[in-house]
């Protein structure tokens, strides 16, 4: 296990130098972390979003504030959850090539940037990585229980962090054990899907009214889930931005191997699966290959959108045939082959590795500097009486809500959770703001509000804060509000 382990040590390193421990937290981060916190109200939890990252960050949450306490807490536990994911292919793969792969793996800047974030990307990549390890080793092994568990848990895993995933991840699995009428298999694959989307399900007629109601908010607030090549917007988004919506960025790969690797990795693949069929393992190469593509279907080709943490599922899956080839491609042939064709890969491999440090370096760069303006921001806020009981809506209120103590709510766009009309019967009862960046345009029911200026580190305005006043709104305000402003939140 040593190889292993050092693979999964060196990427806690490597995340706690490259990734800043105390980066700010980002708008979803904040409300999964809010859901468990014991400082902050929880924010509003819309119909796509599942709890498996929250019950993840939920340990350390629960009794400290401290951001860099929640990065330093989970970088180590992914290092952890990267050691066991390979660890259960242990029967299955020879120890360099998974070494191999989980270093392929750990050295994307996707895979280093969402390490130590509490986002769910990363957690079903490993619990599918762990699933297909565990079900190719029950299949050699058929009196075992070890990994049938292993089947069950990791894919409950994933089905905590995303159910929709982890179905199209299970889906070759499904047919692979109907195929070989292996029944404690199709079993554990079923019962952990089952176990890791109760808690979905539980919520789905507590909330959102059911099943199906909960699907149809979560397709409106994904824009519409249907066929759409987004094949273009995930090569587009590989090295950024991180959330391509809509995704109409130009070509901006510099240097190029930033998207060639991308690009030569279906190759990769393809020859792996080769290599392992005439080797005779056949399983071994083309279980992972087939789940790492049904795991992107969604992000390929049913939303209209991209962001470069979509595909770490397939990413950590597709490595592992990829990897074999590379392996296999150093190994065979004569000495003199062998010497030149590790050359050729060696340095292939570290402009690849450098490549992806540099954009690391530079996505960790922009990120520090975009959030570092918001705790700055807090003293101003609670000067205006918006810290503790207070309520905020509009620009980066969920991120500003979770370092001032404010509840944040969304009169509009995909989180939605109250109307206009709503908010101002609410605003007299506790401070109430609405954010708004400068330029943007002041909403007809605001106007009235006091206008303060927030500003940034470097004393330019950074936010624009309408204060609504301590009494009861004036009639002209709520006609206003109700003809005008209302927003449906069923649309959400």
């Amino acid at each position: 296990m040593f190889w292993l382990a050092l693979v999964a040590a060196l990427y806690a390193v490597s995340q706690l130098a490259f990734v800043t421990p105390s980066m700010g937290l980002g708008w979803d981060e904040t409300i999964y972390v809010s859901q468990v916190s014991g400082h902050v109200p929880a924010e509003f939890f819309s119909a796509p979003r599942s709890r498996g990252i929250t019950l993840v960050v939920a340990p350390l949450a629960a009794v400290t504030h401290s951001t860099v306490a929640l990065r330093v807490y989970l970088s180590l536990l992914s290092a952890l959850g990267l050691f066991l994911a390979l660890l259960a292919w242990r029967r299955v793969r020879d120890t360099r090539v998974l070494a191999l792969a989980g270093a392929l793996f750990a050295t994307l800047w996707v895979t280093e940037y969402y390490g130590p974030q509490a986002m769910p990307n990363l957690w079903i990549a490993l619990g599918g990585l762990a699933a297909v390890g565990c079900f190719l080793d029950a299949l050699r092994r058929p009196a075992a229980r070890r990994p049938l568990l292993g089947v069950a848990g990791a894919l409950a895993v994933a089905a905590l962090m995303r159910p929709s995933d982890a179905l199209f991840l299970a889906l070759p699995l499904l047919g692979l054990a109907l195929y070989r009428r292996r029944l404690t298999l199709l079993l554990a694959v079923v019962g952990g899907l089952l176990a890791g989307t109760a808690e979905w399900i539980a919520e789905a007629y507590a909330r959102f009214g059911g099943i199906g109601e909960r699907l149809h908010l979560s397709s409106l607030n994904e824009g519409g889930l249907g066929l759409h090549w987004a094949v273009g917007d995930a090569l587009r988004s590989v090295d950024g931005p991180i959330l391509c919506r809509p995704c109409d960025v130009g070509w901006n790969h510099k240097p190029l191997e930033l998207a060639a690797w991308w690009l030569l990795l279906p190759v990769l693949v393809v020859g792996g699966v080769l290599v392992e069929r005439r080797a005779g393992r056949l399983g071994a190469a083309l279980l992972p290959a087939l789940c790492g593509f049904t795991v992107a279907v969604p992000y390929l080709f049913l939303i209209d959108y991209s962001a470069p943490r979509f595909l770490l599922p397939a990413y950590a899956l597709l490595l592992v045939p990829a990897a074999g080839l590379l392996a296999r491609l150093v190994t065979t042939g004569s000495p003199r082959r062998r010497r030149w064709t590790t050359a050729a890969l060696g340095i292939a491999l570290a402009v690849q590795v450098a490549g992806q440090y540099q954009q690391l370096t530079q996505e960790v760069s922009y990120t520090v500097a975009s959030r570092a303006d918001q705790p700055y921001a807090v003293p101003q806020f609670a000067r205006l009486g918006l810290t503790g009981d207070c309520l905020l809506t509009g620009e980066d209120a969920e991120p500003l809500g979770y370092y001032t103590g404010c509840r944040a709510v969304e009169t509009s766009g995909n989180d939605a959770d109250v109307t206009t009309a709503q908010l101002l019967r609410e605003a007299p009862r506790q401070p109430t703001a609405l954010l708004l960046y400068p330029g943007e345009a002041v909403p007809a029911y605001a106007r009235r509000w006091a206008r303060h200026a927030v500003t940034a580190r470097d004393g330019r305005t950074n936010y624009l804060v309408y204060l609504a006043p301590a009494g009861p709104h004036s009639e002209a305000a709520r006609g206003e509000a109700t003809h005008g402003e209302w927003v449906q939140t069923s649309s959400r």
